[in-house]
Parts: C-alpha cells; structure tokens; sequence
C-alpha cells in the first residue's frame, strides 16, 4: 500500500528548514532542465557569446586589429620603396596627410583593442566569459594582423637579412648583413646593418629556410616569417592554463592576461618577433616538468634557447621541480630519498645532457658555433628609459650638469656593469632561494626574468612578454592585475607604430600614462572617466525592478 505525506508547511517550518528545502528544489529543477534542455551546438553557443557584451568587445578587438592592420600600410615600419603599395594606389598613405590619417588608425585601431582587453578581462573577473570563449577569440584578433606590414618595429628585416646570410654562406655570427647588399639589406635599421646575430642557431635555419623558399622577397619573407612564429602563439594558448592549474590560478584570466593582452598580441605577432616562438615553447616546457615530463620539458626549453637565450633562465629552476618530485616519487613508493646531492646530479646531469643534445644538434645543422654569445653585446647599441642602467645614467648625467659635462656614454660604461654585476647576484640567490616547492621554483624564474629585462643594458617593450607569461599562471589579486594592465598598456604606447622612441617626446609620454591609468582602473570600474550619461531615475528603478524580476532567487 502506497503512503503519501504532505509536505509541511511555511509557517511550520524554522528557517534552516526552510533553507534546506528551498536549496533542495533549486538543485532539482537544475537537474531536470539539464535532463531536458538539448546540448546547444558549437554555432549556437558562438552566436550567443557574439551578442552578449563579452562578444561586442570580442568584436571591437577585432576591428582594432583591422584597423591596426590597413594603417600600418602607411604609418607602420614600412619598406623604404615599396612598389606594391604603388601598383594598388595606396602610396599616398606613406606621406603627407596620408601619413597622419594613417597613424590615427592605427593608433585608433590600438585604443580599440586595449578597450576591448580590458573589457573582457572585467567579464573574466566577473566569471562571465569561459576559457573556451577567450581560446576562441584568439584566432580572431591574431588574423588581421597576419596580413599586416611589421608593426612598431624593424626587427623583421633584420631577421630575413641576417637568414640571408646563412643562406649565401656568409656566418651571421661573425658578420653583420651589411655584406650581403640587397633589397633585404636596403630596409634594415641602420644600426643594425653591421650587427652580428644575437639568436640562437635554430632561429637562423628557420630564417635561412624561409629565405631559401621566398628569395629576396621582403613581403612573402615577412608573411612565412610570421606563419613560423605561430607555433609559439599555439604553445601559449595551451601551456598558460596548464600552468595556471598548477599555480593555483585561474587558466582564464592567466590566458586573457599571457596571450590576448595586446602588448603580446600586436608586438609579438603585427611586429614579427621571435619572443613569440621562444615564450611559447618555454611555457610548454615548464609546463611538461610540472606535469613529470621532465625530459620533453626540458627538451622544449633548450628548443627555445636555440631560438633565444633568453629561456635558457628557466633550466636551474627545472632542476629543482625534478628533484622535488624524484623525492615525492621516493616517498610514495616507500623508499629513502637519494641524498640532495646524488638527486642534484642526476636530474641536473640528465637535463644538461638534452640541452647539450639539442642545442649541439641546431648548431651542427646551422654549421654555427656559439658566436651568437658574444653577439649577444650588440644590445648595448639600444638607450632607452626601459632600462634602469640607462634610467640610472640619465640622471647622474642630468644632475651632475651644474657642475660637471659628464657625455652619457661615459655613465652607460659605469652603470651598465653595475647592474650586470646586480643582475648576477640576483640569479645565484633566487636559484638558491626558490627551490623548495614547484611553486618557489616559478617564481624563482619569473624574479629571474623580471631582473633581465630591468638590469640588461636595454630594453624594448615587447621584452615583458616573457615574464608576464609566468606571472600569469598565479593566483593574482584584483590590484596587480590593474598594475599589469596599465603597465601593459603603457608599454604598448610608448613606442611609434613605425618603430621609432616616444619616450624622449614629453607629450606622448603623459597621453600614454594618461591611458595606461584609465586602463587600469577600468578593470574594476565601468566609465571611471564617467562619460556616458547617467540614466533618469525612472529608468533605472524600472531597470532595476526588471533585472530582480528575471534574476534566480538566491539560496
């Protein structure tokens, strides 16, 4: 015989009861509408993200890109002769008027995409917008600028002339592309013309092979130079959550932060350079030896030196993550963990054998040696305020003017060896420090990094690309990521989109600062300049009395 009760009533129920009653019919009518609510498709979730706010700044990110892209055509670092423009009618961008309109775009198209960022970085916060959903809109603010001329920088010329070299058996590591004359050469920066290459021998087959397939072409050079470096963008998108995970932070904000920041997007992918390759495959490595891959991690980072010295400042601390496992291994298998030092030798001398392996392999296929470390000096020729050497010099030279004419090559000569000899000191203790968890070791290497880009003797804006991408993967609070985000934006404005210095033009400086705060302080506030108009109070009470009428009710 069937039973039934009736259930009790409001009033003869306490308040948890109730509580527990109302949280109870909340969790059944979700898993009944999960039951019967049909999966939505791939197109019908895109459309549904494309019309919500998240989507409109998706969309405003790419018109930027777009509009970064046809205004590069005449303000970005264009050829010096350029007869496609020409054949298309679109030289009169390059000059004159056309020349200003198109700086505007650009920097427009610039203002659009760190709007855009800062946006959805908001709705990340928020949890409004899904990991799948920023993966996605990657591939739609990376595509326009795919087709863009170097943007911001010269760097790319430099490359397809110093792969040129390889290609016509001069050693790029022991001659600079003044050599080798050409249409390659004829758009080099001129300080760069007698430098020797500073990259690692990979670099310089990747640029001899993409030389060897386009000839002296500049535009098809660029464009396979950029297609090159996309495996590095792919590498980021996959390792910054990885190592997000394993930071304890959040794998959307750490990739809307890494990757679709537009200082990584618009430096890195619209300037060419070969940060994007070197980041990525460090990012990958670090995130296979937090995942006991420690062979195929360390692999990919001695991949990324033979790209950029640079990576080579994660392998110490990579040591100290596998020796922190093969204990951990030990421990759980019931066995006494090998001595420290009888662990260090081992992971250390596995490590350095790959790194050996991979890098004497690149060198051999190049027919290179290890000129590029001495080439590696050739960054002294960059002054510019982003380095504190320089900073350091500048004022003593700008202090000391009453009294003494101190030139600022004699400063630089000074304070960039007390900085090299700051920046030594550095590495030694954070590699001693940060070794006790895999936590420690990350930010051994993010400090690590950090110190390279402030204490070398230069620095460009697209150089905090590299510990940004660490950084991302902690748990970070609200305030730093509004530091990074105005340091991010002020970086990508301080420089001309054809490459040249702002930070020596005072006005530029304070509209970059000007922006980079707004940016910042947007990603907790909507309208901090408050521009739009306050709506009547009518209308808010309606909006407001419509929004509790559709919101679910709380537990």
């Amino acid at each position: 015989m069937r039973t039934t009760t009736s259930a009790p009533t409001a009033t003869e129920l306490t308040s948890g009861e109730e509580s527990a009653l109302m949280t109870s019919s909340a969790r059944q009518a979700t898993v009944a509408a999960a039951t019967t609510t049909p999966q939505r498709s791939w197109p019908q979730t895109t459309a549904d993200f494309l019309r919500s706010p998240e989507g409109h700044a998706a969309l405003l990110g790419f018109v930027g890109a777009v509009m970064i892209t046809f205004g590069g055509f005449g303000a970005g670092s264009v050829r010096r002769e350029d007869p496609l423009l020409e054949a298309m009618h679109l030289s009169w961008l390059r000059f004159g008027h056309g020349q200003i309109l198109s700086t505007v775009i650009v920097w427009v198209g610039v203002v659009a995409m760190i709007t855009a960022w800062v946006r959805l970085g908001r709705a990340t916060l928020g949890g409004d917008v899904t990991l799948r959903q920023l993966r996605m809109v990657v591939p739609v603010w990376t595509a326009p600028l795919l087709l863009a001329v170097p943007m911001f920088s010269r760097d790319a010329y430099s490359y397809l002339a110093q792969g040129a070299l390889l290609r016509d058996g001069f050693d790029p590591y022991a001659v600079g592309p003044v050599v080798n004359p050409g249409i390659l050469l004829d758009n080099v920066s001129n300080v760069w013309t007698t430098t020797t290459a500073p990259y690692g021998p990979l670099f310089l087959l990747l640029s001899q092979g993409i030389t060897a397939i386009t000839g002296d072409n500049v535009i098809a050079g660029t464009m396979l130079l950029r297609v090159t470096m996309l495996p590095g963008l792919a590498l980021m998108v996959w390792g910054v959550p990885h190592l997000a995970r394993h930071l304890g932070g959040s794998p959307a904000i750490a990739l809307w932060l890494a990757v679709l920041n537009p200082l990584v997007l618009v430096h890195l992918i619209g300037g060419v350079h070969n940060e994007l390759l070197m980041v990525g495959l460090m990012i990958a490595g670090i995130a296979l030896v937090l995942e006991r891959r420690h062979l195929a991690g360390i692999a990919l980072v001695a991949v990324a030196v033979a790209i950029k010295a640079t990576a080579g400042a994660a392998l110490p601390f990579m040591v100290w993550i596998w020796m922190l496992h093969e204990k951990e291994k030990a421990e759980a298998e019931g066995r006494t963990p090998a001595s420290p030092l009888a662990s260090f030798a081992k992971t250390a001398g596995a490590g350095f054998a790959v790194f050996v392996f991979v890098f004497a392999a690149a060198s051999a296929v190049a027919g290179v040696g290890l000129g590029w470390m001495t080439a590696l000096s050739g960054s002294n020729k960059i002054i510019n305020w982003l380095s504190l050497p320089t900073i350091l010099a500048h004022f003593v030279t700008v202090g000391t003017s009453w009294f003494a004419d101190l030139r600022l090559g004699e400063v630089l000569a000074v304070t960039r060896p007390i900085c090299a000899v700051a920046l030594v000191v550095i590495v030694l203790a954070a590699w001693w420090r940060y070794r006790k968890t895999e936590r420690d070791a990350i930010l051994g290497i993010l400090i690590v990094l950090v110190a390279i880009v402030i204490l070398s003797p230069a620095a460009l804006p697209w150089y905090y690309s590299w510990p940004i991408a660490i950084a991302a993967g902690f748990a970070l609070s609200t305030r730093t990521l509004m530091i990074l985000v105005g340091l991010s934006t002020w970086l990508m404005l301080v420089f001309q989109p054809d490459g040249s210095i702002g930070l020596y033009t005072l006005a530029h400086v304070v509209l970059a600062t000007f922006a980079a705060v707004v940016a910042a302080v947007s990603l907790r506030t909507v309208d901090p300049l408050r521009l739009r108009a306050p709506r009547p109070v009518e209308e808010e009470r309606t909006a407001d009395l419509a929004g509790a009428a559709s919101s679910p009710g709380l537990e």
